[in-house]
């Protein structure tokens, strides 16, 4: 635990001068460093934010490649950043050496002349360059209408947290430093925060003391406000629709008047409440439906926006911590006070605002539900799917749902958890007290447990290593109830991993009775209660534990026709329901050429939050064929949450559809994958092991007839890597077939990478042979142009076509050729090479050669090229065939029908294209 004052011990003397409308900043830089450290400081740490903007492999981009966000890797030289250092001497005018470390662009290291010791002072002289980055990368830099500077001046590198990289996850932690500021800006209107002493339209002169971080805004046209009130001078240009002057006052006085009760004073006099800060860390379910709908008046869109934002801003100025270390903190006591507030002034308002009026909506819950009720499900969105991470843990170790959504809420929930399980406000006097202390010198999250066990007096590791620093798993569940006497003993199952205190609800019929707090590090253990004419019990029932699953939490101990809870049915999809057994049905419309347009109903369980159990199954009506098609699945997901093999999933599905005009085929699949991944989940790194028995029965067909080919079971075992990142993918796998007729064994690799000049390359490699197979018949057979699909793995809209539009739909597997060829399969071995490179934007050339070989035949060597319009990557492509070894196929009179095509009719796989950049 540090708590070493550091208020005023640095002293920051900026002179700057902009130039290019604020394209490019010119500044020369005196600093007074005060080494508070523990140990004799060698060389000096800055951090330059703007410089990690020159470089596209800098840790901050990066993070832009893992979140697939193509804004920066596909930018020229001129919209990004750089800093150019032209000299850097001491006090005694002698000139210093400087360096950064590899990638690491963005900390600037300056060797001393000599040793600095504890607390003994020196001064730098720092002449640089600052060309800002364009601000459609981070919200800040510059725009034609404005330049946003923060953290774009050099500032010193915390000497307690060490130098960290810019990661655009607002983790910046620099030394706390009284700041002086000279800036020459003809004719741009200047708003900060920091205190302006002169300020025309060509200068201003403005100082901030105790500051590890300001803002300044330089305009061609102003749009900030200010809102002064006996707590804070609020600066303010977030975007409304129709909110006059009157109710901004109204809001931002109600809001500060708030804040200032909960959390104290502000020690910083005035605080920026920016469209851009908000923009960033946007209020999640606020603003996800599109405008046009308006579930909610422009009044409360404002007052949330400026609460989430100010909230946000007056913390990081108050609270002098690690923001990369201790963001959940802030993070937390932000989420705590927005529910609060939301709860106390708006308690009817409902998650969807107006929309619940709405009669034929009355029945969802996720249409219904308070407000703050979808806190919860925000964390398990990524609690279910495996994907949640310690809100404790480094800001720039979590992927960027954890980081922007996930986490924040998770942080908010806890605290509130420990209010409820605490009370008498323990909680909040902590808080406070915590900021009171603080605000002048560097702080941690020791601190604040002190005071928060000092207050309470208890131990609360249990809060912290439970909820705060690891991914442990809160789940309790009630097994069994019985009526002794005038009492019911309650027996209570810890079948999650956690071991935190549970409270006990007890109800006659809807009227709480009693509300308990258990405390038991036990698996199972039983609890003793009054019986008040007790008829149902329930943990967790105001879900004030963030809980893994909450569906368990009830029992009767009556009626128990249906268990615990009722079935509900419900039109399409809604939010988990703990009280309900949900089952939804979902209007579906499929097509493919043989069955037409399928017209059905899916019946499933699948809640918008992913589960353990889920059957899904979809009967369809064929309206060319006039019977009854479909396909179903049975699965159970179990979750490691504590091992690199996270997921294991067993599946039972079939299909009933029609391959032919005249004939259906059966396909029956049990089946067992085993998922991996990196400890890291910011590594976009994966492997999958995939073991499966493939049945299938196809009825005779007289249109599309082959031997001795009706019935067959294939074993079928597939092992699959990938790493895949915006800059390079890799991946390969390999899959093994086994059947009474066949065996065969095969393996792919496919590596892209998107080069600096925003070029990228596609290149793939297969290979395959057969063990032992019938030479007579090439139905199990390698497809060269495509594959013959005997699986029915594809979404091959006329899969037995060998002739017309189907027969010339793509699929990149086995060969992957575009050119159909008059032999198109083989089998007894295939090798193969697939190319293609972009020459405009999604127009790309490609090239494919290989070699197969058919049993008593010579092997044949073949090629092909064209041109590729990769239109929508896996959703919509088109191929244009133009040398190959049939020859220059342009000059073909018949050339419409050589042309290839990528389809998916499936809008599963278009979501996935934007899901990658969240998850």
């Amino acid at each position: 635990m540090f708590t070493i004052v550091s208020f005023a011990q640095n002293e920051i003397k900026i002179n700057a001068k902009i130039h290019e409308n604020g394209k490019r900043i010119e500044v020369f830089q005196e600093v007074k460093i005060t080494n508070t450290s523990n140990t004799t400081l060698k060389e000096i740490t800055f951090n330059d934010w703007n410089n990690a903007f020159s470089s596209k492999k800098s840790a901050l981009a990066k993070k832009f490649s893992d979140e697939y966000n193509r804004s920066f890797h596909l930018s020229k030289k001129n919209e990004r950043g750089e800093t150019e250092i032209f000299s850097i001497v001491n006090e005694n005018a002698n000139n210093l050496e400087y360096y950064r470390n590899g990638n690491q662009v963005d900390i600037l290291k300056i060797k001393l002349s000599q040793p600095l010791n504890i607390n003994e002072s020196t001064i730098l002289k720092i002449k640089y360059q600052i060309i800002l980055p364009d601000s459609k990368f981070t919200k800040y830099g510059y725009s034609e209408s404005k330049t946003l500077l923060k953290n774009c001046f050099l500032t010193l590198a915390s000497f307690y947290s060490g130098s960290q990289s810019e990661e655009n996850s607002d983790d910046l932690t620099s030394e706390i430093s009284n700041y002086n500021i000279d800036i020459q800006h003809d004719n741009l209107i200047l708003t900060t925060d920091l205190d302006v002493e002169v300020s025309n339209e060509n200068f201003s002169r403005i100082k901030g003391n105790g500051r590890n971080n300001f803002f300044i805004a330089l305009e061609k046209k102003a749009s900030y406000e200010e809102f002064k009130n006996k707590h804070i001078n609020a600066i303010c240009n977030i975007k409304t629709k129709d909110v006059n002057e009157y109710q901004k006052v109204l809001i931002i006085d109600k809001i500060t008047d708030y804040v200032a009760e909960k959390l104290g004073k502000s020690n910083q006099e005035k605080i920026m409440v920016s469209q851009e800060d908000y923009d960033r860390e946007a209020f999640y379910g606020l603003n996800e439906l599109p405008s046009f709908i308006s579930p909610f008046n422009d009044d409360f869109v404002f007052e949330l926006k400026f609460l989430k934002t100010y909230l946000n801003n007056y913390l990081a100025a108050n609270l002098k911590i690690n923001f990369r270390n201790d963001h959940w903190i802030i993070e937390g006591i932000q989420h705590y006070y927005i529910k609060k507030y939301i709860d106390e002034n708006y308690p009817d308002t409902k998650a969807f605002g107006k929309l619940s009026r709405l009669k034929i909506l009355k029945g969802y819950k996720i249409i219904n539900m308070n407000f703050t009720e979808q806190f919860m499900y925000n964390y398990l969105l990524m609690a279910r799917k495996n994907l949640d991470q310690p809100v404790g843990g480094p800001k720039n170790t979590q992927i960027k749902f954890n980081e922007k959504i996930a986490g924040k809420f998770k942080s908010g929930l806890s605290l509130n958890y420990l209010n409820e399980f605490l009370g008498n406000e323990y909680l909040e006097k902590s808080i406070k007290q915590y900021i009171e202390l603080n605000k002048d010198k560097n702080t941690d999250n020791k601190d604040f447990k002190s005071i928060l066990e000092n207050n309470s007096n208890q131990n609360l590791d249990w809060f912290f290593n439970e909820l705060i620093y690891s991914r442990n798993k809160i789940d309790y569940k009630i097994t069994h109830a019985k009526k002794i006497n005038d009492s019911i003993e309650v027996t209570i199952k810890n079948i999650g991993d956690a071991k935190v205190p549970v409270s006990l609800y007890a109800f006659n019929n809807k009227e709480i009775v009693s509300k308990n707090w258990v405390e038991n590090n036990s698996k199972t253990f039983k609890v003793t209660i009054k019986n008040d004419s007790i008829n149902k019990l329930a943990i967790n029932y105001n879900t004030e534990i963030p809980e893994y699953f909450i569906g368990n939490n009830f029992y009767k101990l009556n009626n128990k026709l249906f268990g615990n809870k009722p079935i509900k049915f419900t039109f399409f999809k809604d939010i988990e329901n703990p009280k309900y057994n949900q089952v939804f049905f979902v209007p579906t419309a499929e097509f493919n050429l043989y069955d037409g347009v399928l017209l059905g109903m899916k019946i499933n369980n699948r809640s918008i939050i992913d589960k353990p159990f889920n059957f899904d199954f979809t009967p369809n009506y064929s309206t060319k064929t006039s019977t009854i098609a479909g396909h179903g699945n049975i699965s159970y997901n179990k979750q490691n949450r504590f091992n690199n093999q996270y997921n294991t999933k067993y599946t039972f599905g079939g299909t009933h559809l029609h391959y032919a005009p005249d004939a259906f085929y059966t396909k029956i699949t049990p089946s067992i994958n085993f998922r991996f991944r990196n400890p890291n989940l910011r590594k976009n790194e994966g492997e999958g092991f995939l073991i499966r028995q493939v049945y299938v029965n196809r009825e005779k067909s007289n249109v599309v007839f082959v031997e001795n080919s009706e019935n067959y079971s294939v074993f079928n075992a597939r092992y699959a890597f990938a790493n895949t990142e915006l800059i390079k993918q890799f991946s390969y796998g390999t899959d093994l077939q086994v059947s009474n007729s066949f065996s065969k064994l095969s393996g792919q690799i496919q590596y892209r990478k998107l080069f600096e000049s925003n070029r990228y390359i596609n290149l793939r490699a297969f290979g395959g042979f057969f063990v032992y197979n019938d030479d007579r018949k090439d139905f199990f057979s390698f497809g060269i142009d495509r594959p013959s699909d005997y699986l029915f793995d594809y979404n091959l809209i006329g899969r037995s076509e060998s002739t017309g539009l189907f027969s010339r739909q793509f699929v990149n597997a086995e060969g992957g050729f575009k050119s159909m060829f008059d032999t198109r399969y083989a089998n007894q071995y295939i090798f193969t090479t697939n190319v293609s490179f972009n020459i405009w934007n999604w127009i790309e050339i490609y090239g494919d050669a290989g070699t197969f070989k058919n049993r008593g035949f010579n092997a044949k060597y073949i090629y092909d090229s064209g041109i590729h319009l990769n239109l929508v990557q896996d959703y919509f492509e088109l191929f244009f065939p133009v040398y190959s070894s049939n020859g220059f196929e342009l000059n073909d009179k018949n050339y419409g029908e050589k042309i290839r095509f990528v389809i998916t009719l499936s809008p599963k796989t278009l979501t996935s294209l934007f899901t990658r950049r969240w998850f």
